[in-house]
């Protein structure tokens, strides 16, 4: 969403009209800490009214409040600075709040100081999916609403939380790769279930608070070419929709139960997401059912009017975003316009009301209007920036690092031989470039530089004034430190100034001479060198790859508040790095004549087209996506007997195969069988996977289960289907549980953007193994569903 102040001026004409509007109203006054947002229990005029009685139904406490606004108090809650009804009681509220990950400034519902001077900053999201651990993600979620709602206490923070963002990684360059789970939509999805529930909490209707999933849909371009978010029609395929942008989303709505969900600026095939029915009312609230509201990007309402022109006024723009089901327009477009509406008869004031009824809902199952804090009311300072969320970012940033090489091997480094570190870059030393953006203020922070300090001398020289590194001035010194020191270690990479919000970057290689720098001082060392990476996206580092001078390489991602120490540690050996790659990291090359603005996922030989993801581009790369080394050696094996090898979909009963249940897909004559016909509750596999670790260290390891399909030439010719994180001591070995649904993970979607299971042979690959189950129709096997 946008929230940089040099993006928002872009659209000169809609600011001034923005400003000059939005200051005729009275500004709210917001709750303080220690006051009730609405239904005080000393304001004897509203405590006893029905919707401040928590004991009935949310449904006719709603009710009962909307029934006594007017209309002209109705439009002013349509916007995220929503404003006060003194007469009822009700205080003025800032919907807009982030927490990515971690409690945020960036949104102006959050501000930090006095007994809240900073929040704990974990690692940026493209970091922490590196581990690959669901239940990591959970637990975060947990800490991030702990400390927002002590700040809420405070009367410093909202309740509504505008995050995590679950755009899939398309392209290697879009400058927000950093806040997302990755390019494999069962990934991110995961992810967005996991953190969703970890922030909204799990006392049954209530909220502990309400986050949000962002930007439906297709939205993953911000200013790359002379193209820019604010101006871009994604053509997408009903096929690339359904399989792959609409997958995260409906996972964090039907799985996570999300209260919230944002639709982007861009149009897709034509028409403004915001603006979309086919999108918001028939997709998000129809088919997957959300509880909760609909929320714009800021200002998005207004840029499809005055942008992108798709009305003729902003009556019509108001009334269009409302009737395709958007709740609450971050910025004050529809308190502006919506009122006018009603007059001109495009909008009803029950369409109004139909809004409110999604945003007030959520208000009170966060307990907003039960006359008090409510039931997190002992959250407080002490809960913030606590020892052990501050010992939890730690864990998620070594989770989350990913040792890409590993030559000899030379790594770990030890205290006993490489007791003088030369620590030489740019990101050597830095505290903001590790939170990454949509950060707040930390806790605190320990740099590469620190942490490497805890455990031998260091001498340190940056090598490059900054990540831009557009000269040589600063080498001389740091190619010296390299041949005095036993070892060295490079940490380079990228920050904020080369990817961020609307700054899609324009290739993968290093900045300016950054590749120059490492191989100087490579080639110098009198100890191994061992290459850092901060980045969110993809960097082509063959160079380094390929150098046996270079003896590892570690990316870090942005490794949050303890990201220094977290890299000391794994460099020395306290923590064996278990992290795999979320991303596929290709060559510069793939970038020739691929224009971001193409959509397609698969490729198009015939077209000299790639694909996109490791599920449709079958190319060279740096590192494949699930790409992660250890320090120890694990075996993997399928428990004896446990997998099946033939498996039967039955029919839901209301299909026979003459009423187009199977169908032969193009010209492959292979059968499938639509989602929707199946008893898909019936349908799962089950088996055992054994993880031996036969080296002496202990270590975790991420189990990536991939399915290839029988083969199609429009299907994925892999796809991640299910994925564990395993502890294994030393020695030792552990079992693991694959639960794989088959209509959900072993289906595939047709050029019509139907959903299918493949009849025939597929083959699970799970590590170096590879196990084939044949699905067929149950019919032809009788009435046994599952057969060994």
């Amino acid at each position: 969403m946008a929230t940089s102040t040099p993006a928002i001026i872009k659209l000169c004409s809609l600011l001034l009209l923005l400003v000059f509007v939005w200051g005729v109203f009275e500004q709210p006054k917001t709750c303080e800490g220690g006051e009730s947002f609405a239904c005080n229990t000393k304001d004897a005029a509203t405590k006893d009214l029905p919707f401040c009685r928590a004991t009935l139904p949310v449904q006719d406490r709603v009710r009962d409040l909307l029934g006594r606004l007017t209309l002209q108090e109705k439009v002013k809650l349509l916007v995220n600075t929503a404003l006060p009804v003194p007469r009822l009681g009700i205080k003025g509220y800032e919907w807009w709040s982030e927490a990515l990950h971690g409690v945020s400034n960036v949104g102006p519902g959050t501000k930090f100081g006095g007994v809240f001077p900073g929040a704990t900053s974990f690692p940026q999201v493209i970091t922490t999916a590196a581990s690959f651990n669901a239940s990591l993600w959970e637990a975060i979620g947990r800490v991030v609403s702990d400390e927002a709602r002590a700040m809420y206490n405070g009367g410093v923070a909202g309740l509504t939380y505008w995050s995590p963002n679950v755009n899939i990684l398309r392209d290697p360059r879009w400058g927000r790769a950093q806040e997302t789970p990755g390019e494999d939509p069962t990934v991110v999805g995961r992810y967005a279930a996991s953190y969703v529930r970890g922030l909204q909490g799990d006392d049954g209707n209530r909220l502990k608070v309400a986050a949000c999933c962002k930007h439906f849909t297709a939205y993953d371009l911000d200013n790359w070419n002379g193209v820019d978010r604010f101006h871009f029609n994604a053509r997408v395929s009903k096929q690339d929709m359904e399989d792959t942008f609409d997958v995260p989303f409906r996972m964090c709505v039907k799985e996570g139960k999300v209260a919230s969900v944002m639709c982007s600026y861009n149009q897709v095939n034509g028409v403004p997401t915001c603006a979309d029915p086919n999108l918001l009312k028939k997709t998000v609230r129809g088919a997957w059912r959300l509880d909760g509201y609909i929320v714009s990007d800021c200002d998005s309402v207004g840029v499809f009017y005055n942008s992108q022109h798709y009305t003729s006024t902003p009556e019509e723009a108001a009334a269009d975003a409302i009737k395709a089901g958007l709740d609450l327009d971050c910025g004050p477009f529809l308190a502006v316009h919506s009122e006018e509406a009603v007059n001109k008869g495009l909008l009803k004031e029950v369409d109004i009301n139909n809004a409110l009824v999604n945003t007030v809902t959520v208000q009170m199952r966060l307990g907003m209007f039960d006359g008090d804090r409510g039931f997190y009311a002992r959250l407080g300072p002490k809960d913030v920036c606590s020892p052990p969320h501050q010992d939890l970012a730690l864990e998620a940033a070594e989770q989350g690092i990913v040792l890409l090489k590993n030559h000899g091997p030379s790594l770990p480094l030890s205290t006993h031989r490489h007791r003088t570190v030369a620590v030489i870059g740019p990101n050597s030393d830095v505290t903001l470039t590790m939170i990454g953006n949509y950060a707040g203020v930390a806790c605190g922070y320990t740099t590469p530089l620190q942490g490497l300090g805890n455990f031998a001398r260091t001498i340190h020289r940056a090598g490059c004034a900054d990540v831009a590194c557009a000269n040589d001035t600063l080498f001389e010194a740091a190619i010296d430190a390299s041949r005095e020191a036993d070892a060295s270690v490079l940490v380079m990479g990228l920050d904020q100034s080369i990817e961020a919000e609307f700054r899609d970057r324009a290739g993968l290689l290093l900045p300016g001479r950054q590749q120059d720098l490492i191989s100087k001082v490579a080639a110098a060392s009198k100890g191994p060198t061992i290459l850092v990476l901060m980045s969110g996206g993809s960097i082509d580092v063959s160079f380094a790859n390929n150098d046996p001078r270079i003896a590892g390489i570690v990316w870090a991602g942005y490794p949050g508040q303890a990201g220094g120490a977290a890299i000391a540690r794994v460099l020395f050996g306290v923590t064996n790095p278990g992290g795999k790659l979320p991303m596929t990291w290709y060559p510069e090359e793939y970038l020739n004549n691929l224009a971001m603005t193409s959509m397609d996922m698969r490729s198009s030989p015939s077209k000299g087209y790639p694909g996109r993801t490791y599920r449709f581009y079958r190319g060279p790369v740096v590192y494949p996506f699930g790409h992660g080394l250890s320090y120890t050696k694990f075996i993997l094996s399928i428990a004896a007997g446990t997998a099946p090898t033939v498996v039967g979909i039955q029919l839901d009963g209301r299909h026979r195969a003459s009423q187009n249940t199977t169908a032969t897909i193009d010209s492959d004559n292979v059968k499938a069988i639509r989602v929707t016909h199946a008893k898909c509750n019936r349908v799962s596999v089950g088996f055992d996977v054994d993880v031996r670790n036969v080296g002496n260290r202990d270590g975790s390891h991420a189990l990536l289960v991939f399915s290839t399909p029988p083969a199609q030439d429009w299907a994925p010719h892999k796809q991640l289907v299910t994925f564990e994180k395993v502890y294994v001591p030393a020695r030792a070995q552990r079992r693991v549980r694959i639960n794989i649904h088959v209509c959900k993970s072993l289906s595939v979607v047709d050029r019509f953007g139907i959903r299918r299971i493949p009849m025939g042979q597929h083959n699970l690959h799970i590590g170096d193994l590879m196990h084939s189950i044949s699905l067929k129709p149950a019919s032809s096997l009788g009435l046994g569903v599952i057969k060994s």
